[in-house]
C-alpha cells in the first residue's frame, strides 16, 4: 500500500480519471448499441446525436484530463516492479490516451463528412463544414469503429491489469488511483 500521499495520484487527477473513465465505458456501451437500431428510422437518429454529442462533451473532460497529467507528475510506481512492467504499464497508457483522443476525433470528423453533421443534444444543428463525402465519411467512420474495438480491448485490459495488482499482486498501484485513501496508521 502507498504510504504517504506522494505516492498516490493528486485529487483532481483520480477524480478526472474515474470519471473519464465512467464517461468512456457508458460511451463505448451507448456506440456499441447503436447497431442495434434500424438504420434511417428517427430512433436511430436521436440516439446517435446524443452519441455524438456525449462524445464531444466526454472530449473536453479528456482534454482536461489530458491537460493535466500533462501539468503534474504522476507518482512514482511501487518499488520491486518489473522493468518489462512498467514499460507495458506505460505503453498501455499511451494506447489509452491515444483512443481517448482518436475516438472523438474521427467521431466529429467523420460527422462533418456527412450531409447530417452533428445535432447537438438533438438541439441545435452544427452544419457540417466538409462536403457531404461518402469516401471520407467512410474511412473516418472506418477508423472510428476499429479504435472501438482497440479501445475496448485496451480499457478491458486496463480494468482487469489494476484487478490483478489490487486483489493478487496487492503492490500498491492500485491504490495510487483509488477513490478511498487508505487511513490505517504506518
Amino acid at each position: 500500500m502507498p504510504s504517504s500521499p506522494q505516492d498516490r495520484y493528486d485529487r483532481v487527477a483520480i477524480s478526472l480519471h474515474w470519471i473519464v473513465g465512467a464517461g468512456v465505458l457508458a460511451q463505448l456501451a451507448f456506440g456499441w448499441t447503436l447497431g442495434e437500431l434500424k438504420s434511417g428510422t428517427p430512433a436511430r437518429a436521436l440516439a446517435t446525436n446524443l452519441h455524438k454529442s456525449t462524445g464531444l462533451l466526454l472530449a473536453l473532460l479528456i482534454l482536461a484530463r489530458l491537460f493535466w497529467r500533462l501539468r503534474n507528475q504522476p507518482p512514482p510506481y511501487p518499488m520491486g516492479m518489473a522493468a518489462r512492467q512498467l514499460r507495458a504499464a506505460k505503453f498501455g497508457h499511451i494506447l489509452l490516451y491515444v483512443c481517448m483522443i482518436g475516438m472523438p476525433v474521427s467521431g466529429y470528423l467523420a460527422s462533418n463528412f456527412s450531409k447530417h453533421g452533428i445535432r447537438f443534444l438533438n438541439q441545435v444543428q452544427l452544419p457540417p463544414w466538409g462536403p457531404d463525402d461518402k469516401v471520407i465519411y467512410g474511412f473516418l467512420n472506418g477508423t472510428h469503429d476499429v479504435l472501438a474495438y482497440v479501445f475496448s480491448a485496451l480499457v478491458v485490459g486496463h480494468i482487469l491489469f489494476a484487478l490483478y495488482h489490487g486483489f493478487i499482486a496487492r503492490d500498491g498501484v492500485l491504490s495510487r488511483m483509488s477513490l478511498v485513501r487508505d487511513r490505517r496508521p504506518q
